[in-house]
């Protein structure tokens, strides 16, 4: 039986792709860098920041990249949070499911992700919410999903994990937990959905 609903962020609960390119476009503008390539947004759309500021300034080696994560660990993301799209039907399947299971997020975002969800309105949704600030190893690592189990005293089998990405399949693949991609039929998943509306008619919902 069902118990516990894990969700990824972007690409799932928001589309935040121009949030994300504006964002490191800022940050490579700020040392005098141009802006990232097609391949280079959609990196950062699934990585952590870490990684993603990394990633995106490995061409420049004659940039100090811990002055460049300084710089980004001090800027405000409130600026960005106006380029975010929330799923419109997001907040009425929230309500829907809130009151039968458990809810939390696995995501690879770090300290934006609580602004962004007290922004929306969206914050007293959740009962737990790990970030890849919050365990040693981020997605597609299975430590936050584990946390999350453990928290709820759940089975992988008890739970089920709505995600967008490469990233989140091999996350929830590695400890069995069953995934549901979002918008994209190309990821070996265990359902398929466009919408969260389509959600409530899967077979773990109507059970």
């Amino acid at each position: 039986m069902l118990k516990l609903i894990v969700f990824d962020c972007d690409g799932v609960m928001f589309d935040s792709r121009e949030a994300n390119r504006k964002y490191y476009d800022d940050l490579l503008g700020a040392f005098g860098y141009p802006e990232m390539s097609e391949a280079e947004v959609s990196y950062t759309h699934m990585h952590n920041v870490t990684d993603s500021v990394n990633h995106i300034f490995r061409h420049y080696p004659e940039q100090e990249i811990e002055e460049v994560q300084r710089l980004r660990a001090g800027r405000d993301y409130t600026p960005y949070l106006e380029l975010m799209t929330m799923e419109p039907d997001l907040p009425a399947f929230l309500t829907v499911v809130k009151s039968r299971y458990n809810l939390a997020i696995s995501t690879n975002r770090t300290n934006t992700m609580r602004p962004l969800l007290k922004a929306f309105d969206l914050y007293h949704f959740f009962d737990m919410i790990v970030t890849a600030a919050d365990v040693e190893n981020p997605k597609p690592a299975p430590d936050a999903l584990l946390d999350i189990l453990s928290h709820f005293n759940c089975s992988a089998t008890e739970s089920i994990y709505i995600g967008d990405s490469i990233i989140d399949q091999q996350h929830t693949k590695s400890i069995g937990v069953p995934f549901i991609a979002f918008k994209d039929r190309s990821l070996d998943a265990h359902y398929h959905v466009d919408n969260f509306t389509e959600i409530l008619h899967l077979k773990p919902f109507r059970s």
